[in-house]
């Protein structure tokens, strides 16, 4: 009596060794590494050069020329000090409106989660589309916006126009914006905080502001340093809300990193210092994302010692 053994069929078709497949699937993001690269070190090279287009037999090497002229520029501090307001009002006004709004969405209702969802429209609209509807209704002659500032007293508000108001117009725009990124994010951790704390306090009759800021508050903190690193790296690159609305201006209102870097490039013909103004750039938010990110380190070890 023969025994009959029964063999498995070989799997036919493309096989990738196990040693092999985890090169493979890097791959993609090594890619995508080099496609970062390539334009990053492009433009340190550049920075490094004395290049127009407007002159390119004249292009040569000039050692750090355009980062030394910065420091004896005046337009160079007036774009630093541009940068870091707009982005230090955009950031702490959105942070404050949008936990406002979290908490007021917090409990999980069909009408909260509806709200909610209606909030994100303009966060579903181009930045640079947003600024061309502000500006039309931002119009003197015939912008909703200037004909309600009219009614209130604000008679020919000049709203971008002007250097007293650019800033506070283009920061309108950007709260408009990027608040429900803001609030979307605080909301869905406020959703994901633990509930025993909470009940605890309730059933002890502890009032509402300690509950906010000795538990809330301190438990939402990661959420809140990760909302504000997005959106500070965000603002302070900003330029197709400012360019739409004004290009700059008026005069050296506006003229923020992104756009004197665009001027110098389109306008001036001038590709080492625009590629010096970026290089800057990138060195203040690489320094800035360090600085949020150990504080974010920092609270999450802390907690899971609390823990």
């Amino acid at each position: 009596m023969t025994a009959v053994v029964s063999q498995r069929p070989k799997p036919s078709g493309f096989r990738i060794s196990k040693r092999v497949l985890p090169y493979v699937l890097s791959l993609p993001a090594l890619l995508v590494c080099i496609g970062i690269l390539i334009p990053f070190l492009t433009s340190v090279v550049y920075s490094f050069q004395r290049y127009r287009l407007s002159q390119p037999w004249a292009r040569q090497f000039n050692w750090g020329d355009n980062y030394i002229s910065f420091f004896t520029d005046p337009k160079f501090w007036n774009t630093l000090k541009v940068s870091l307001l707009y982005a230090g009002t955009t950031v702490v006004l959105e942070l404050l409106l949008g936990l406002a709004i979290a908490l007021l969405l917090q409990k999980r209702s069909t009408l909260n989660n509806f709200i909610s969802i209606m909030l994100l429209m303009p966060l579903m609209t181009a930045p640079a589309l947003a600024a061309l509807m502000w500006k039309l209704m931002t119009n003197p002659g015939f912008g909703v916006l200037s004909y309600v500032a009219s009614l209130i007293g604000l008679q020919d508000f000049r709203w971008a126009s002007s250097p007293s108001t650019a800033l506070f117009t283009v920061v309108l725009v950007d709260i408009w914006v990027y608040t429900p990124f803001i609030m979307i994010l605080l909301l869905a951790g406020l959703r994901s905080l633990p509930t025993q704390p909470f009940e605890a306090a309730a059933l002890d009759g502890v009032p509402r502001s300690f509950v906010f800021f000795r538990i809330t508050l301190p438990m939402l903190t990661p959420y809140i340093l990760t909302a504000t690193l997005f959106r500070l790296l965000d603002s302070i690159q900003q330029f197709d809300i400012i360019y739409a609305m004004t290009q700059g201006g008026p005069g050296d209102t506006l003229t923020v990193f992104q756009v004197e870097a665009y001027l110098n490039f389109f306008q001036s013909t001038n590709v080492g210092r625009s590629a010096a103004l970026m290089i800057i750039l990138w060195a203040i938010t690489y320094f800035l994302s360090n600085i949020f990110i150990k504080n974010w380190l920092r609270l999450r070890e802390r907690a899971r010692g609390q823990a």
